[in-house]
């Protein structure tokens, strides 16, 4: 479709379909979030964060999930293509972001990952993951010529390389969310398994000498070894109270509500390893239904991949799907022991406004491209 053609469709799009599925899976992840966001984070916001409120966190929650899901509403109305022109400023100010991040950001428990602007405080690599989609989908579909070559591809890579290594450089566990995301788009682009194989060991082997550049990196593989270890038992403790919480479970857990590791044990279980209380709490039947859950919402998007009406529309789909889907896995073999400690949430059940907002914005993008699926008989939309 030529750029004239978008400009007399103009921005918005009714469309002859809309994927009422995904609608209902993010709504009903969503609230199961805001259920166990409350259930986790109770005895925190009472008394270990000052004492506030034992329904703080869920309404902050709550609050960030309306506003978002009025974003996501707005996006969805509106053609990607449309969106596609802002590529370039909203990766540029991305940037920016994440770049202040280095010089004015706020540490939080030991990391440097938030930015305060006095009347919000956000994590500008949340932002970042939506803009390297949006990025990666655009310049892989305008220069696809250049992916025919290891050469070519590198130089399409250069920006959004560097600015994975920024994120890398303060918080790897994003970092490598971003790098994921970015090279999933780009294989979908040109399956070229060589370059990949090539990638992947660059990769491997930046995270083997950033691990051994700082003491502290290196502890957490040692904690991975053995959270047991004496001489590193306070560095475990996150690790070890999560374990304790799933092998505590059993079939069907100790009641919704009723997990003992939440309080006090397990350090914030509303955020990285709220994972370990819905284990707890519901039991392998719970966690089998939480996987489940992403699983069908992952065959829909991959539904409106397929059906996306050009390359970049599939190029963006790709991308949410490898967000989506290479988070939940890691923040499940976070808690699980079987990947070392990160920072890295379980996608729109983990407590984070910043988080949450940019992936309902991702969703409305999604959703946005499912209204330009045309069924079959169906005759196509003109705006």
């Amino acid at each position: 479709m030529s750029d004239q053609s978008r400009k007399k469709q103009g921005i918005f799009v009714r469309g002859t379909y809309f994927d009422y599925p995904t609608l209902a899976l993010v709504i009903f992840i969503f609230l199961f979030g805001l259920v166990m966001i409350y259930s986790s984070s109770a005895f925190w916001g009472k008394y270990m964060d000052r004492a506030a409120s034992s329904t703080i966190f869920v309404q902050k929650q709550f609050l960030f999930g309306c506003v978002g899901f009025v974003a996501m509403y707005v996006v969805s109305r509106m053609r990607y293509q449309w969106i596609r022109k802002w590529t370039y400023p909203i990766m540029f100010v991305t940037a920016i972001l994440v770049i202040l991040v280095k010089f004015m950001g706020k540490e939080v428990n030991g990391s440097t990952r938030w930015l305060n602007l006095g009347f919000i405080s956000f994590q500008p690599s949340e932002i970042a993951k939506l803009a390297l989609i949006l990025y990666a989908a655009h310049i892989f579909t305008d220069k696809s010529g250049y992916l025919k070559t290891f050469m070519g591809t590198l130089i399409t890579a250069v920006f959004p390389g560097l600015m994975v290594l920024i994120i890398a450089v303060e918080n790897l566990s994003t970092g490598i969310v971003c790098a994921v995301i970015v090279v999933a788009v780009w294989y979908v682009a040109t399956p070229r398994p060589i370059f990949l194989i090539i990638v992947a060991i660059f990769g491997v082997l930046f995270i083997v000498i950033y691990t051994k550049a700082a003491a502290y990196r290196q502890v957490r593989f040692q904690v991975w070894d053995d959270p047991w270890n004496p001489e590193i038992w306070d560095y475990g403790n996150q690790t070890r109270h999560s374990l304790y919480a799933i092998a505590s479970a059993g079939m069907f857990g100790r009641g919704l509500g009723q997990g003992v590791q939440k309080l006090g044990a397990l350090p914030e279980p509303h955020n990285d390893m709220i994972f370990a209380v819905i284990a707890e709490e519901l039991g392998l039947v719970g966690v089998i239904a939480v996987v489940i859950m992403f699983l069908l919402l992952i065959w829909r998007l991959r539904f409106i991949a397929e059906g996306a009406p050009d390359r970049y529309g599939a190029l963006i789909m790709s991308g949410i799907i490898a967000h989506i889907g290479f988070q939940l896995v890691m923040n499940m073999a976070v808690v699980t022991n079987t990947l070392p400690n990160t920072g890295v949430t379980l996608p729109m059940i983990s407590y984070g406004g910043t988080s949450l907002s940019f992936l309902m914005l991702e969703f409305g993008i999604a959703l946005s491209i499912s209204r330009q699926i045309v069924p079959k008989g169906a005759k196509q939309e003109v705006a």
